[in-house]
């Protein structure tokens, strides 16, 4: 995909990148990853964003300029991805939540040993980092790029009448804004899941 397709409002983008494949190349090897799921962020006018407080080492990436990976380690648990839209300086990304393999399935699955059965193997942004091998030693990488290890390529757009949208998922500011977008009834979706506030241990003397 070209850089001018991600280079416009993160909630524009999303919903459009449902049906791309997001390819991932590896020596000997590449996996690709029809897009079902993801949810857009849009900077310091968005709580839930990362930029929302402005730029860190962090963060950079997200910053701009557009056509980028943003990955990040989240909850001390799993990688998560993102694509980088809008202009620079405007810290909007889409992160990509699921996805169907339709390439490379024996290798996805030898890192997704857990995974019951295919639809399993890439479905919510832990199991889909993991499945690619996307890390943080990817962040940065410009997917536009026609020698880049990851890519996003044009596959077949989903019909407006085939994409849902809602509040995005364990947000715990913004999450009623409706900047989820996944393709109904498509079994490698994630479920949504509310932003449940953590309780501290309780103090006994």
């Amino acid at each position: 995909m070209p850089r001018d397709f991600f280079a416009r409002p993160a909630h524009l983008v999303a919903p459009e990148l449902l049906g791309r494949v997001l390819l991932r190349r590896e020596p000997g090897q590449t996996i690709a990853l029809r897009i079902t799921e993801v949810e857009a962020y849009e900077g310091t006018t968005d709580p839930a964003s990362h930029g929302y407080r402005g730029k860190t080492l962090r963060n950079a990436t997200m910053f701009g300029p557009a056509g980028h990976l943003y990955v990040y380690w989240i909850y001390g648990m799993h990688h998560a991805a993102n694509l980088v839209c809008g202009r620079a300086g405007e810290s909007n990304g889409v992160l990509v939540r699921a996805g169907e393999i339709v390439r490379g399935h024996a290798h996805a699955a030898s890192r997704r040993h857990t995974a019951k059965n295919h639809h399993e193997l890439a479905k919510g942004p832990g199991r889909l980092t993991l499945a690619l091998g996307i890390d943080r030693s990817l962040d940065g990488t410009d997917v536009c790029a026609p020698d880049s290890p990851v890519q996003v390529h044009e596959g077949t757009p989903a019909p407006s009448a085939a994409v849902l949208s809602g509040p995005r998922t364990g947000v715990s500011k913004g999450h009623e804004t409706p900047w989820r977008f996944w393709l109904a009834q498509d079994a490698t979706v994630s479920p949504y899941r509310r932003h449940t506030p953590r309780k501290r241990p309780s103090r006994t003397s």
